[in-house]
């Protein structure tokens, strides 16, 4: 195969500085945009986070975030959905107890990752008004595919016989992501493997057995 020559290698090279990075587009770009919108939010809240200042983490020029986004708020509802894993059901493990302790597991996770403590600082910090919106994002893409899972978990254990009949109602399936939020926007945030086997143990277990 024939070698470029010299001319072609600085034409190659033209505009492109040595140690420069390379400019961002499309997906590449809304990535690099998503983790520094978080990392931003993460490390100094809500109230301090710029447009100008994701733009700079992201190499890249506002304008390209008001092309996409009206404001911050939107962007981070986008940026937290992207970073959220897709809601998984959890497969038949032969018990309730198995199956509840994969859920509060995964949701532990969740609440340890840099996606967690991002949602717990605007939990702290949203007013009204700009926590609509937010509210929202936490009902669809957290609360509520948690609850299905744990009604399909229900509703396998009436079958099975080690869950009571008539518990897989939502009321029931709600305590469990009610008391995961209430504790970690009201207790520090701490979610540890004691309180995970608690909560499974005191609480959820006693609720459903036949």
């Amino acid at each position: 195969m024939d070698q470029p020559d010299q001319h072609d290698r600085r034409r190659s090279t033209v505009g492109a500085p040595e140690g420069a990075p390379q400019r961002r587009r499309g997906k590449a770009l809304e990535a690099a945009i998503f983790e520094a919108a978080i990392e931003q939010l993460t490390s100094g809240g809500f109230a301090r986070m710029t447009m100008e200042g994701v733009a700079g983490a992201a190499q890249t020029g506002k304008a390209a975030l008001y092309r996409r986004w009206n404001s911050k708020g939107d962007l981070v509802v986008d940026a937290l959905t992207a970073a959220l894993p897709p809601p998984t059901g959890v497969p038949d493990l032969g018990s309730a107890r198995d199956e509840l302790r994969r859920v509060i597991e995964a949701y532990v996770a969740v609440v340890a990752s840099p996606i967690g403590a991002a949602i717990h600082t605007l939990m702290g910090e949203l007013d009204h008004e700009r926590a609509e919106s937010f509210k929202d994002f936490l009902q669809e893409r957290v609360v509520a595919p948690g609850v299905e899972v744990i009604l399909g978990i229900l509703r396998r254990g009436e079958e099975r016989g080690d869950v009571r009949r008539g518990a897989a109602v939502p009321a029931v399936a709600d305590v469990l992501p009610a008391m995961l939020l209430y504790r970690a926007k009201l207790c520090g945030g701490v979610l540890d493997e004691a309180f995970a086997a608690e909560l499974l143990e005191q609480v959820m277990l006693p609720m459903i057995r036949p």
